[in-house]
């Protein structure tokens, strides 16, 4: 089946396979005995991811007051918030249960209208973390120790600046670093250690500048290289040459010449083999960055993945479709933040350990709901009002009957619904649009920023000393406004003694704009038609044909590096 997108905007076609009809009647709820059936999306497959994304802010900060304690507190949501926002501590106390701001069912209106009015009163968590210590600066993460502006992160200590970090210890300026030890500035790296400036990276060691290597050390300035020691612009010397070749270039580096260093590294990647898609260990499976999974289509960074299609960031899962960022969750549709056994979960946006949702808001630990909003754990409530078990069976597929009739069954909750403005959010990272582009689609904007860091002293970053080693401690008392957007940044003790450790120079862009300049070296999240630059054959890949990196099909690629 062929559709048009119905954004007008876009107008892309999409196909609706025989898969999607099946996965669609497999999650379609039954009640009494009949089943709801879930209709095909309206939307193509990047316009319903973005809808998604825009119910996900993980970087924007503020410092705000706790509406419930009246404490200072970090919060995704400014003091000038709508709904009321408490901290951890308040939000899972026993001072207040979020059933007490239920109500009925109003069957002459629209459904996710008194939803979203009930969005507006019932509290809020002020950050998705849990088990942190000595982490106040962090979100959508839990057990770290001693952390700073990390994200999307999991069991990691002494990291800072990381985005989706599992598993590491002392790394710094990382975008999807595993099991990883003093890296820095970083992307797509799984266990290794005191490696800087690299990207696709498993197993090495005391490196930098290295693209798509595997289990090297001591190597500068290369690529493809797998298992090699002593190397240079891949060319080996012997262990003497190279450390005088290499404490030339540490040099240019502790004197402040990164930007020299990283553009020689461009045109060296520019050269190297470039594999058509990363996929590792994995059986019928379309998509990027895919690992020990099997029955994907059209997935992007998943790991132990069966038996899904469009998911954007998953660990773990199985029987999901048109997801993102999902971890350890089954059997879900149109969702986004979906983790810790998460089970049939329907037009949700954050299920942690619950089952049986349609259409909610952040549930902690809850089961059979429809419409409810931030709620701890429960069991069959309709907009936040708790039922017996036969009441809340007669009345959803009377709500779901309700939704048919307005027209809002089977899509995903309107842009307008996101307590979020496009800017603060995840849909700005992979779909950035300008203020005018966001209100002119009906996405809400926001104008300024509320920084969390309180500046009182700055000082900007062009007028640091260029060698690390005449960069005072005085640093530390003020705050570095960026060389290229005025933003204001710290540098923090553990930080700066990084830096000096590794004689690597202070950086001069604020961590957004650093993390956006990562993100830029990854490819997109789509697929293109492309010959292969050996064999000719037809691959599919996430690098445009118009685009020079030399790319090779999968055979190819193993005949060229190994």
């Amino acid at each position: 089946m062929q559709k048009t997108c119905r954004n007008s905007w876009c107008k892309a076609t999409f196909e609706i396979t025989d898969e999607d009809l099946k996965f669609y009647e497999q999650v379609s709820p039954v009640f009494g005995g009949r089943k709801y059936m879930i209709p095909p999306p309206s939307l193509c497959p990047d316009c319903r991811q973005q809808r998604r994304l825009l119910w996900r802010n993980e970087r924007s900060l503020y410092r705000r007051t706790c509406d419930l304690c009246k404490k200072s507190i970090v919060s995704m949501y400014p003091q000038r918030s709508t709904f009321p926002i408490y901290c951890s501590e308040c939000w899972w106390s026993d001072r207040w249960d979020p059933r007490d701001f239920g109500r009925e069912v109003d069957f002459t209106r629209p459904f996710l209208a008194q939803m979203e009015e009930l969005q507006h009163v019932v509290p809020r968590l002020a950050l998705n973390v849990v088990n942190n210590e000595n982490s106040e600066f962090i979100n959508h993460s839990g057990s770290n120790k001693n952390c700073y502006l990390i994200f999307a992160a999991e069991f990691n200590e002494d990291c800072l600046y990381g985005y989706q970090v599992i598993k590491s210890t002392g790394c710094t300026d990382t975008f999807d670093c595993t099991e990883s030890h003093y890296c820095y500035d970083v992307i797509d790296v799984d266990k290794c250690h005191l490696l800087f400036f690299s990207q696709n990276c498993t197993n090495c060691s005391s490196s930098a500048f290295l693209f798509d290597c595997k289990g090297c050390s001591e190597c500068l300035l290369s690529t493809n290289l797998r298992n090699k020691r002593y190397y240079i612009r891949n060319r080996e010397y012997s262990e003497e040459e190279y450390r005088r070749i290499k404490q030339d270039i540490m040099e240019k580096l502790a004197q402040g010449k990164l930007e020299d260093l990283l553009q020689e590294f461009a045109q060296v990647k520019e050269q190297a083999a470039h594999r058509a898609r990363e996929v590792v260990s994995c059986e019928n499976v379309t998509g990027d960055y895919l690992k020990n999974s099997r029955n994907l289509r059209y997935c992007f960074d998943v790991s132990y993945g069966e038996d899904c299609a469009y998911i954007f960031t998953g660990f773990q899962i199985k029987d999901l479709m048109d997801v993102c960022h999902t971890t350890d969750a089954q059997l879900g549709y149109d969702s986004l933040s979906l983790g810790y056994g998460s089970y049939n979960t329907i037009f949700t946006h954050s299920s942690w350990g619950s089952s049986n949702l349609l259409y909610c808001d952040l549930i902690q630990s809850g089961s059979n709901m429809c419409g409810c909003v931030c709620m701890k754990p429960a069991k069959y409530c309709i907009l936040n009002k708790e039922y017996s078990q036969e009441e809340y069976e007669a009345l959803v597929p009377k709500v779901i009957e309700l939704m048919q009739k307005t027209g809002e069954w089977g899509e995903f909750f309107p842009a307008g619904f996101s307590p979020f403005a496009y800017n603060e959010t995840t849909a700005q990272m992979y779909f950035p649009l300008t203020a005018a582009e966001a209100r002119e689609r009906g996405f809400p904007w926001r104008d300024g920023q509320d920084e969390v860091l309180n500046v009182t002293k700055t000082i900007p970053a062009k007028k640091l000393p260029p060698a690390i080693a005449d960069i005072p401690n005085d640093v530390l008392n003020w705050a570095v406004t960026s060389e290229f957007s005025g933003r204001p940044f710290r540098i923090v003790k553990r930080e700066l003694e990084f830096y000096r450790s590794h004689r690597l120079p202070v950086p001069h862009a604020h961590p957004d704009e650093r993390h956006f300049r990562r993100m830029a070296q990854k490819n997109p999240r789509k697929l293109w038609s492309r010959t292969c630059s050996t064999c000719g054959k037809e691959m599919q890949t996430t690098y445009r044909s118009d685009r020079p990196e030399i790319v090779f099909c999968e055979e190819c690629y193993l005949k060229e590096v190994y």
